[in-house]
C-alpha cells in the first residue's frame, strides 16, 4: 500500500509455492490488481512476458529474493519503471501499517492473461464478484465441503490452478495439498502418491495428465497407491477424450480408482473458470456420433466404424446460461446441431483489459432475434452442441480445418497421428490447414521421442496411413521435429496458429518433412491414361500387370492431386492419402 494506489497492477513472478499465494492475497488485501505470470525459464518465454507487461503496465513486480536479481538482469524495457519487491524479505512488523480495504463486487481482483492458443494473450478482467459467483458454481458442481482435501499440481498462475486449487479451498475452508507442476511432469506417480498419502478427495487436470499417468506409472507400481479416497477427478482445459478416461480407469482400478469419479467440465478464463460440469452425483456421459454427420455440423448418435465417441461436459444452462449459436447468422441452433458456444451470467468476466474492440465483439454479443433489454453474451470461440441436456464441446472455431467443404477438428487429427506410431510424443503435435492455390491442405507437425524406434520416413508414412484411413484426408505435409520443439501456451495447449507461422517460416528443427506435390500440370499429375482391355488380353501377364499399375498410378495421381513420381505402387494407397 505504501508504493501503490487502488487499481494499480502488480505483476507476480514467483516459482511454484506458497510465496505466490502470499503475494496474490497481498494484492487483494491492498486493493490492487494482481497480474498472474511466471518467471521466464528461458529466452523463448520472454516474448509472452513482454507482451503481458506492455499491456498491463504494472507499477510493482513481486517476487522472491533469489529470483529478483535474475529478473532485473533480463532488462526488459517494459519493466524498466516498475518497483521491484521481494515479498519474502518484508518484515512481519510492517503488517501493523496495513490499512483495511473492503472491495466491492465490481472491483477487479486480477488479470488472467489468456493462454494465447489462437492469438496474442489478452488480459481477462476478473472481478471479486466473478470470483465469488464462480466459486459457488464450482462448489455446487463438485459438491465440495469443508472436509474435502484438494490435491493439485497445476500452475498457480493459470486459472484452473489458482481458482480451483488455491481459492476454492479458501472459499470452502478446506485443506489443500499443492505440488510444483514440474514435480508431476518429471514423475507423474508423485501426484497419485500425494492423493494416497493425504487421502485426497478432489483432484484433476487436463486430459493429458491422465494419459501421462498411464504411460509413466508401471503396471507393477499401480497397486502400491490407494486411490479409493479420490471421489471427484475433474478434467477440463482441453478436449476431454473418452479413450483417456477409459484407459486411466482401467489402469488404476486395482488401486481403488472408480471411473464414476470422473467429472468432465468446460470453461475458460473469460468465464472465470467453470461454465458447465456435473452435477457430481451423475456419471460421466459418453455418446458416439456419426463422424460424417459431425463434419456436416450435425450430431447423429451412431455406433460402428465411422463413429466418434465424445464426452459430455455437464448440463448446459445449469448455473450459467449457455446456448449454441450459428456463428454467421447469430441465431440459436437446435439441439444436435454444431455451433458456437455462448455464455452469460455473473461468472462472465468484465472483458479484456484495455481492449475495447475485442471486449465489444466477444463480451457484448447479441442473438439475431434478441431484444436489447435482455443482456449480452460471451462468444467463446468454441464449437459444440447440446445432446440429451449435455454440452459436447468439439473444438475451436478458429482452428477448424475445412477441406473440400468438410469440417475437421485438429485435435482429432492430432490424436490419430500420435496413435499411428509409438515414436510420436503424446500431446506434442499440431494439425492445421494452409491455403495452397486456393485449396485448403492439411499439415501435421509432430515431435518425435529422443530415441525413435524407426526411421523418420517410416513414421511419416504411418501418420499418412492413419489419417487417411480414419479421416479420409490426404496429408499435404508431415513434418517431424525434435523433442521439446512444438509451440505451446503457458498452460500446455498447442498454439496451432503459431505452429503454422513457424512451419511457414522454416523455424522448426526438422528431422524429416514428407511433402506431397501440389503441381497441377496434367503431364505431372496424370494425363487420363487409357487402358484398353483388348490390348491387355494380347500381352503376357507380367506386361499386363505393368500396364495396369501404370494406369492405377496415373488414375490415383489425378484424383489425389499429387505428382505421379510421388506415388509408390509398392505401399498401400492409404499411406499416400487415399
Amino acid at each position: 500500500q505504501t508504493v501503490t494506489s487502488k487499481g494499480d497492477r502488480v505483476l507476480l513472478l514467483y516459482a511454484p509455492g506458497l510465496d505466490f499465494v502470499v503475494g496474490f492475497l497481498a494484492c487483494l488485501y491492498a486493493g490492487v490488481i494482481a497480474v498472474t505470470a511466471y518467471p521466464p525459464a528461458s529466452r523463448r518465454h520472454l516474448p509472452r512476458l513482454r507482451s503481458l507487461a506492455a499491456d498491463a503496465e504494472p507499477s510493482v513486480a513481486l517476487s522472491t529474493a533469489d529470483l529478483l536479481p535474475k529478473l532485473r538482469a533480463a532488462r526488459l524495457p517494459e519493466l524498466e519503471s516498475v518497483t521491484w519487491l521481494a515479498g519474502d524479505t518484508v518484515d512481519d512488523d510492517e503488517a501493523a501499517a496495513w490499512r483495511p480495504h473492503t472491495p466491492s463486487p465490481d472491483d477487479l481482483a486480477f488479470l488472467q492473461y489468456t493462454s494465447g492458443s489462437t492469438a496474442a494473450p489478452k488480459g481477462v478482467m476478473v472481478s471479486h464478484g466473478n470470483l465469488m459467483h464462480n466459486e459457488e458454481v464450482i462448489r455446487r458442481g463438485f459438491g465440495t465441503q469443508s472436509d474435502d482435501i484438494i490435491v493439485g499440481w497445476l500452475p498457480l498462475y493459470h486459472d484452473m490452478g489458482l481458482i480451483g486449487n488455491v481459492l476454492h479451498p479458501l472459499y470452502l475452508g478446506a485443506r489443500c495439498v499443492l505440488m510444483a507442476p514440474v514435480a508431476f511432469l518429471q514423475q507423474p506417480r508423485r501426484w497419485l502418491d500425494a492423493i494416497h498419502t493425504w487421502r485426497g478427495t478432489v483432484s484433476g487436470g487436463p486430459n493429458f495428465s491422465f494419459d501421462l499417468c498411464v504411460a509413466k506409472v508401471g503396471v507393477d507400481e499401480r497397486p502400491a497407491v490407494d486411490l479409493s479416497s479420490w471421489r471427484l477427478a475433474f478434467s477440463g482445459a482441453e478436449p476431454v477424450r473418452a479413450s483417456s478416461l477409459d484407459g486411466f480407469a482401467r489402469a488404476f482400478a486395482p488401486a481403488g480408482f472408480r471411473k464414476t469419479a470422473f467429472f468432465p467440465c468446460y470453461g475458460m478464463a473469460e468465464t472465470t473458470l467453470m461454465a458447465t460440469g456435473g452435477p457430481a452425483e451423475d456419471d460421466p456421459v459418453t455418446t458416439s456420433f456419426d463422424e460424417i454427420a459431425l463434419a456436416d455440423d450435425r450430431a447423429v448418435p451412431a455406433t460402428g466404424e465411422n463413429s466418434r465417441t465424445l464426452i459430455g461436459c455437464g448440463v448446459h444452462g445449469w448455473e450459467l446460461d449457455v446456448t449454441v449459436v450459428d456463428p454467421v447468422t447469430l441465431e440459436r441452433v437446435d439441439d444436435g446441431n454444431v455451433g458456437e458456444v455462448w455464455v452469460r451470467g455473473d461468472s462472465v468476466a468484465r472483458g479484456y483489459w484495455r481492449n475495447p474492440e475485442r471486449t465489444a465483439s466477444d463480451f457484448a454479443a447479441r442473438l439475431a432475434d434478441q431484444p436489447d433489454s435482455s443482456g449480452t453474451w460471451l462468444r467463446t470461440g468454441d464449437l459444440g452442441f447440446v445432446h440429451g441436456a449435455q454440452l459436447f464441446p468439439t473444438g475451436r472455431l478458429k482452428d477448424l480445418i475445412i477441406v473440400r467443404g468438410r469440417n475437421h477438428y485438429p485435435q482429432d487429427i492430432e490424436l490419430t497421428a500420435e496413435d499411428s506410431h509409438g515414436s510420436i510424443r503424446r500431446g506434442c503435435s499440431a494439425a492445421f490447414g494452409i491455403d495452397d492455390d486456393g485449396e485448403e491442405r492439411l499439415v501435421i507437425v509432430a515431435e518425435l521421442l529422443r530415441h525413435p524406434s524407426d526411421e523418420p520416413d517410416v513414421i511419416a508414412d504411418a501418420v499418412r496411413r492413419a489419417v487417411a484411413a480414419t479421416h479420409q484426408l490426404q496429408v499435404h505435409d508431415v513434418t517431424l521435429i525434435r523433442t521439446g520443439s512444438i509451440l505451446k501456451t503457458s498452460s500446455g495447449k498447442i498454439r496451432r496458429s503459431a505452429c503454422r507461422d513457424a512451419w511457414r517460416a522454416g523455424e522448426f528443427p526438422v528431422l524429416t518433412a514428407s511433402v506431397t506435390s501440389s503441381e497441377t500440370e496434367t503431364d505431372v499429375i496424370g494425363s487420363e491414361l487409357r487402358l484398353d482391355r483388348a490390348a491387355l488380353d494380347q500381352v503376357a501377364p507380367a506386361e499386363a500387370r505393368t500396364l495396369l499399375v501404370r494406369w492405377l498410378v496415373d488414375r490415383f495421381a489425378r484424383l489425389a492431386r499429387v505428382a505421379v513420381r510421388d506415388v509408390d505402387p509398392t505401399i498401400p494407397l492409404t499411406a499416400q492419402g487415399l
